[in-house]
């Protein structure tokens, strides 16, 4: 037993883990520094116009507010669900799309628990960064057209009159210069990781620091009092996440030990050896475990139990995160749990019989479908990491000739 214990102690003191308190923590003070209504402001001007364009408003924030936070997004309601009942929004609409937009977060980076599954199953924390991002952009795009298409008979919406290009312009320039340094957070973090300057981890501190300069320093929307509150909300939801992965970590040694993924992994290619057979039931398992327990140790889980199957039949692992980033997001907005959906509905302080409805409609006909494309089609998935990998052996290759030259010159 202590020689698990240790072994999960080694397993949560690990470097890469340092990441996840760093990310969650500038996510905490965005939110307390207002940064979220700035953006909010900055993607309305461009659709906030039209009508249903508030919704997807609601889609596109909660995807930019997961680029710069790495969790999510469900706190947006709070602002979002207000403004779009006052437009003549359905309140069960309005809630639900806040519900599954919420997801987005989990799905494009910096993402929490991409994070801990690179982690668990040994593979490059940027490669299962991008491997989510393709989906997570496309299923935003999805409940956008949905909210327009749920919408476009509905009468009691109201929207703002049209500007004229020019007013247009100078709007979204005026939006833009607010949100500006928001914006720039993302191209700074993500830029660090994928040019390969700076790990996940010092991209997290960098994050850090500049959430502070520009909250404290530039914006002045972060008093001591929030800071303190966010700190403490931030450390509060980390402890929670370690005690889960320390305990995962544990039983995972002994699984192995004991060679339990293993058998899990000849019984499930006992009951068929067709690869699509395999992967439907492999979706069907990823779901259920999202739909009981968080995405975190749903991760982990998956990491243990399920890639024996993945590797006995040929499922490259980047593209096996994809499918797991993408099935356990559909977990957390799937009753019974679904802790996102009941943490809209906490938010937006409506009943659950007015939004259940709408988020189903949304999922069966948005995220149910992408987790069959990423499944099927795995170029969805693995387009952005082989363009990494592109990148990084053409700058090798750079090297190489550079270092060839010099020797060359030398010798002459």
């Amino acid at each position: 037993m202590s020689f698990h214990t240790g072994f999960g102690y080694t397993q949560v003191s690990a470097f890469s883990l340092l990441a996840i308190p760093l990310f969650i923590l500038s996510g905490t003070l965005m939110s307390a520094s207002g940064i979220s209504e700035r953006l909010l402001d900055f993607v309305n001007s461009f659709v906030g116009r039209f009508k249903g364009g508030l919704g997807a408003v609601t889609v596109l924030t909660c995807a930019m507010f997961g680029a710069i936070s790495g969790s999510a997004s469900a706190a947006i309601g709070k602002i979002m669900v207000p403004r779009m009942i006052k437009e003549g929004y359905p309140p069960g609409h309005a809630t639900a799309l806040v519900a599954v937009s919420s997801v987005l977060a989990l799905m494009i980076p910096p993402s929490i628990p991409m994070i801990v599954f690179a982690i668990a199953i040994r593979e490059s924390v940027p490669k299962c960064f991008l491997a989510t991002m393709g989906p997570g952009v496309l299923l935003a795009l999805i409940y956008c057209w949905l909210n327009f298409w749920f919408l476009r008979k509905n009468d009691t919406i109201t929207v703002d009159a049209p500007l004229s290009p020019r007013e247009t312009i100078c709007d979204i320039a005026q939006t833009r210069k607010r949100a500006s340094l928001a914006i720039l957070k993302p191209v700074i973090v993500l830029g660090g990781i994928y040019s390969g300057i700076a790990t996940p981890t010092e991209a997290g501190s960098v994050a850090l620091v500049y959430t502070l300069i520009v909250g404290i320093l530039i914006y002045r929307t972060l008093p001591f009092e929030n800071l303190f509150n966010s700190t403490v909300e931030a450390a509060c939801l980390m402890g929670s996440i370690i005690m889960v992965l320390f305990f995962l970590f544990i039983m995972s040694r002994g699984m192995v030990l004991a060679k339990v993924p293993t058998q899990f992994a000849d019984i499930l290619l006992s009951i068929s050896d067709n690869k699509i057979v395999i992967l439907l039931l492999i979706n069907l398992l990823l779901l259920i475990m999202g739909m009981i327990i968080d995405d975190v140790s749903g991760g982990v889980l998956a990491a243990i139990i399920l890639l024996p199957v993945t590797q006995q039949i040929g499922l490259d692992p980047v593209h096996f995160a994809a499918i797991v980033g993408t099935n356990l997001g559909l977990g957390d907005i799937s009753p019974p749990c679904a802790p996102l959906l009941y943490m809209a509905g906490g938010v937006t302080k409506q009943p659950l019989s007015t939004y259940v409805g709408p988020t189903m409609k949304f999922l069966l006909l948005g995220h149910l479908p992408m987790v069959f494309i990423v499944t099927f089609i795995p170029s969805v998935a693995l387009f952005l990491p082989g363009l990494l990998l592109f990148a990084v052996h053409m700058d090798r290759k750079a090297v190489r000739i550079e270092q060839t030259n010099t020797k060359g010159d030398l010798h002459a």
